[in-house]
């Protein structure tokens, strides 16, 4: 009988070693969830696992462009003419205006403008510019009903075929055209179109005015500077000899 003592001994012996050995489960680090979701590294203030939610309406890439280029302009509601008081370049002035009731169409002054049947009355005004498409419309309506809120949302710079047509003239016509457009462009500066745009592009200050660098007035103009994204979409472009 001593050797079936001296066996069962020897395995509980093993099995306090065994389970001595164990560990609890190693926490993963803040932001990097046990679900695959490893590090991207990408900085969203909105909600969701997704960096640029399709369904949320970011306004530092879809409504302030959209504001400052239709809206925030010289002679209307940019900071140096404040037309009525309002100043709509960013969005601390944009909702100390008051005209902003988030959740509520109803009691948001901006939102009546924009939509008003009456041309006298509606921004921007009828017999200087052309009125707000519906997409562009239905960009602020959603944002308000959304909450108004200053959201931000990074995604991913995709630089590859950074043409014209593809590429510039969306970040063009959303943060510059409401100044650099027509007869009488800000700064003697027409940007409409591609042939006045890639002249500038290549032989004037383009890329210095929206890196904020050398001696270009800062653009765009009195408001945040463009996304690091669009800066490097104008840069590979003016690199690439600016392509249509």
């Amino acid at each position: 009988m001593n050797w079936f003592k001296t066996r069962v001994s020897i395995l509980a012996a093993i099995v306090l070693v065994a389970i001595s050995c164990q560990h609890e489960p190693v926490e993963p680090p803040p932001g990097m969830g046990g679900n695959g979701g490893g590090g991207g590294g990408t900085d969203t203030t909105g909600p969701g696992d997704d960096p640029c939610d399709p369904d949320i309406i970011y306004f530092q890439q879809s409504v302030l462009p959209l504001l400052v280029s239709s809206c925030a302009i010289p002679g209307c509601h940019d900071a140096g003419t404040a037309q009525d008081g309002v100043v709509l370049n960013n969005y601390e002035n944009i909702m100390e205006t008051g005209d902003i009731d988030p959740g509520d169409l109803d009691g948001s002054d901006l939102y009546e403008v924009i939509t008003d049947d009456d041309e006298d009355d509606r921004m921007p005004p009828a017999d200087e510019y052309p009125p707000l498409s519906e997409s562009e419309i239905g960009i602020i309506r959603d944002w308000i009903l959304q909450g108004a809120q200053n959201l931000s949302c990074a995604g991913d710079c995709d630089t590859t075929n950074v043409t014209y047509a593809l590429k510039i003239e969306p970040i063009l016509s959303t943060n510059c055209l409401g100044c650099h457009v027509g007869s009488n462009p800000q700064g003697g500066i027409n940007l409409q179109g591609y042939a006045n745009a890639s002249s500038v592009a290549l032989f004037g200050d383009m890329l210095d005015a929206v890196q904020h660098t050398g001696t270009a007035t800062p653009m765009p103009f009195g408001t945040d500077q463009l996304s690091q994204c669009d800066i490097d979409l104008i840069r590979i472009w003016i690199e690439n000899g600016a392509p249509e």
